[in-house]
């Protein structure tokens, strides 16, 4: 009987992992975590991650290589409209600077414009902007409110996020159920119930 032809070596792996550190530093970062957790990172399933891990943080904190000045980029209009300006149900993505696991949900941003408006794609912009770092929920909040009261030096600003957190969830006390609500209000909205009341009541509405 013919002896079996030898396996051939899998293609594609002559240790990317490397190859990836070479290019981004957290790569070998990631391979020494790999490894001090009790792992094996030259196994065919973890040869790439650590590069994977590394492109992944990369894109996930890339809101450190913004600033509110490119994110508004110039659109910001001048207007009579001095009624409310709502935003909600924009979506938030960000890591726990505790633990570095996500935490998600919904933010909804109001404004009250002083003869100037912004793009509304700006709004999710500026959330994108400081949700894509690593943070807590409510400076995230806070930070939101201050930027577009820095922008648009409007009458007032409300910003209410609510999130489920991971490291609530998957770990501590597991609560899967638990959500985090958290508001930054300015001006107007600090300071008149009425339009405070108002903005609680469009959230209310489906």
């Amino acid at each position: 009987m013919d002896e079996p032809a030898p396996l051939r070596p899998l293609r594609g792996h002559p240790a990317p992992a490397r190859a990836d550190a070479a290019v981004d530093p957290v790569a070998p970062l990631v391979e020494s975590l790999i490894r001090e957790l009790g792992e094996d990172p030259g196994r065919e399933g973890l040869l790439d991650t650590p590069g994977r891990v590394a492109r992944s943080m990369r894109h996930l904190l890339s809101g450190y290589d913004s600033n509110l000045a490119e994110v508004i980029n110039g659109a910001v209009f001048a207007e009579s409209y001095e009624e409310m300006v709502l935003v909600r149900d924009i979506e938030v993505y960000s890591l726990c600077e505790h633990h570095l696991l996500p935490f998600f949900g919904k933010a909804h941003v109001a404004y009250l414009p002083r003869g100037r408006i912004v793009g509304l794609s700006k709004i999710p912009r500026i959330v994108e902007m400081f949700a894509r770092r690593l943070q807590v929920q409510e400076r995230l909040t806070t930070q939101v409110a201050q930027a577009l009261d820095e922008a648009l030096d409007p009458y007032g600003v409300a910003v209410v996020i609510e999130a489920s957190h991971l490291c609530m969830m998957m770990r501590g006390v597991e609560k899967q159920n638990s959500r985090a609500v958290t508001s930054a209000l300015t001006g107007a909205f600090q300071n008149d119930p009425k339009c405070r009341g108002e903005f609680l009541d469009l959230l209310g509405r489906t």
